[in-house]
């Protein structure tokens, strides 16, 4: 059953189109995430769903209620936004019971709720306290503990991370992800943050100027992107365009000449109209390895290599100014401006046409 449906969704200002035609549904339970770089109107999108901003054309139906023209307090959601708008002379019990008492519901539901949402935020022992003698961490929990109390169909989440430290980011994904599981609630988070996507998301929406490039899970995005953005976009360190000209295509595989890195073959079978066009082989860098047994094996020069202990990063300049950029395991005896030979197996390797859609799929 559809939680919300989004159809044929537009959203201009002053003539200018931000959000440019949006298909989309969200089905009960869901944890989707919207993510896509600086500008491409997932902020936009979600503030439209909550109502804080018109819709220019298209319907948004919530639980099988179009809310185009309803107020965000009638649309049965709750928004947790990237500042944590708390109150500050108030209490951490008081910040999380204010949309309660604005609904004028009797104390004892007002204290039942309040007490249910510190339970399950671990915020208990800080109910007296003010906003300003905690951590960035607990405040955010505050607001999002001020948008459970309101029992929402639907939780609406604007980059709330953003504003944590690298180590507190990640133990408030967990704590997040834990709470979905919780309360099985319909979610809605908005990233720039491709990690905070693949780990928290059943379902990722990736937005590139306004429009939707691809819906799916996180590992159907990875493996299975539909196009040049999606590759680039997800995966990290982003995964590395190869430019060439295909020489072959038929059913058992499309040969793609690279000039002076080489020429390689992809195991998909592919139309004889692509031979003569420009294609793009797209290569992650967690899929290279220091060999020449992969099936296709080329020579790069690192000049900057990063030492993590999990893995080691070598970034190596091509002869067309690009930036190649290889993946290994532990702490591999590669060195700066020492030629090294990687390679990979071509049933990795992604393809794309002159117009940037996937040709074919790697197999993984």
């Amino acid at each position: 059953m559809s939680e919300l449906t989004l159809s044929s969704l537009k959203k201009s200002f002053a003539g200018t189109d931000v959000i440019k035609g949006v298909d989309l549904d969200v089905t009960q339970g869901e944890f989707v995430v919207f993510v896509g770089p600086s500008g491409c109107g997932k902020s936009t999108l979600l503030r439209m769903i909550a109502g804080l901003e018109e819709v220019t054309s298209g319907e948004i139906v919530i639980a099988g209620k179009t809310v185009n023209d309803l107020p965000p307090v009638k649309r049965g959601i709750a928004m947790v936004f990237q500042s944590y708008a708390l109150y500050p002379h108030m209490s951490v019990y008081e910040n999380i019971a204010f949309p309660l008492r604005v609904e004028k519901l009797p104390e004892d539901q007002v204290r039942t709720r309040v007490s249910e949402a510190a339970r399950v935020l671990q915020l208990e022992s800080r109910l007296q306290q003010r906003p300003g003698t905690l951590s960035g961490g607990q405040r955010q929990r505050v607001a999002i503990g001020r948008a459970i109390v309101r029992e929402p169909r639907i939780f609406l989440f604007d980059e709330p991370l953003s504003n944590l430290d690298a180590a507190l980011r990640a133990d408030m994904r967990i704590e997040l992800t834990r709470l979905h599981k919780k309360l099985g609630a319909t979610m809605i988070y908005v990233t720039h943050d491709q990690v905070e996507a693949l780990t928290m998301a059943d379902k990722i929406v990736v937005l590139n100027a306004g429009r939707i490039e691809q819906v799916g899970s996180p590992l159907d995005l990875y493996h299975r992107p539909a196009n040049r953005f999606v590759a680039g976009f997800i995966g990290n360190p982003k995964m590395n365009f190869l430019a060439g000209t295909c020489t072959a295509a038929s059913g058992e595989g499309i040969t793609v000449d690279l000039g002076p890195l080489g020429s390689i073959t992809l195991p998909r079978p592919g139309s004889a109209a692509l031979v003569g066009q420009t294609l793009e082989i797209g290569i992650r860098p967690e899929h290279l390895s220091l060999d020449d047994e992969g099936g296709f094996s080329l020579t790069i020069r690192p000049g900057i290599i990063e030492r993590l202990g999990i893995h080691t990063v070598a970034y190596a300049p091509l002869p067309n100014g690009d930036t190649f950029v290889a993946l290994f395991e532990g702490d591999p005896p590669v060195a700066d401006e020492t030629d090294i030979v990687v390679s990979v197996d071509p049933a990795l390797c992604h393809l794309f046409d002159e117009a940037g859609l996937a040709v074919g799929l790697a197999t993984h």
